[in-house]
Parts: structure tokens; C-alpha cells; sequence
């Protein structure tokens, strides 16, 4: 697994990278792929749409399941990385690159882990599982 410092992370599996600015990626982690199996399927919310904290703004569908995508934060969509609808495998090969969205005027609903916090969670999780 793979836990890049540089990121924060959500107990449901997303991972947010300040861009600076003011703005925000967002996507799922490699724990999240690793789980859902291959990727082959994404929908995705709109440019301009609104991120409510705690709530889906995407789905996404492995050959094992679908899965919603739950943001972290109440904020404005300002960027839709189209190039998953084309390629949702993206997700499985390279899932820090793989953003959903860029947003900002970001309020976070909950407190986010950093890597070492995410890796342990995730380290329970599996032995919950």
C-alpha cells in the first residue's frame, strides 16, 4: 500500500492534497482500489456543483460493487478530471493521480489523518475485516 505523506485522509477512503491557493484535490486512496478490485466505471458530479461534507459526490463501480466517493468537506466543485470516464482504470494503476475533483472554499466535517495516522487505520480496518 502506499501512503504519501504529502496527502490527508478520510476514514471512508479519500484523499485530499492541498493544492495551494485555496484549492483542493480530492480522490480515493490505494487502500480504497485495493479493495473495490478493478475499476470500471466512474460518475462523476459537475463543474460548479456543490461538495457537502459527509456526502457522496461520486460513485464508483468495480467488478466487485459500486461505491460512493463521500467528500470531506462542504466546498465548490471548480474542476471535473474527465479523463476517468474514458479511463476508470486510471483509479486501479495510479490512484494519487487519479483525482475526482479540484474544489475550494473548502470547510472540512471532520479532522483528517495524515499518513502514518491513515496507515494504522487502515492496518485496524484489516484486522476488523
Amino acid at each position: 500500500m502506499n501512503f504519501p505523506e504529502n496527502l490527508k485522509y478520510t476514514k471512508t477512503h479519500e484523499w485530499v492534497e492541498d493544492l495551494g491557493d485555496g484549492r483542493y484535490r480530492i480522490g480515493i486512496t490505494d487502500y480504497a482500489q485495493d479493495k473495490l478490485g478493478n475499476l470500471v466505471y466512474v460518475n462523476l458530479p459537475e463543474e460548479g456543483d456543490e461538495l457537502e461534507s459527509g456526502e457522496a459526490f461520486a460513485d464508483v463501480e468495480s467488478v466487485k460493487a459500486v461505491s460512493d466517493v463521500v467528500s470531506p468537506a462542504d466546498g465548490d466543485i471548480i474542476a471535473v478530471n474527465e479523463d476517468l470516464q474514458d479511463e476508470p482504470e486510471l483509479m486501479n494503476n495510479s490512484p494519487y493521480e487519479a483525482w475526482f475533483v479540484e474544489a475550494e472554499n473548502l470547510t472540512f466535517g471532520e479532522e483528517l489523518m495524515d499518513a502514518a495516522a491513515y496507515e494504522a487505520f487502515c492496518e485496524a480496518e484489516d484486522q476488523e475485516g
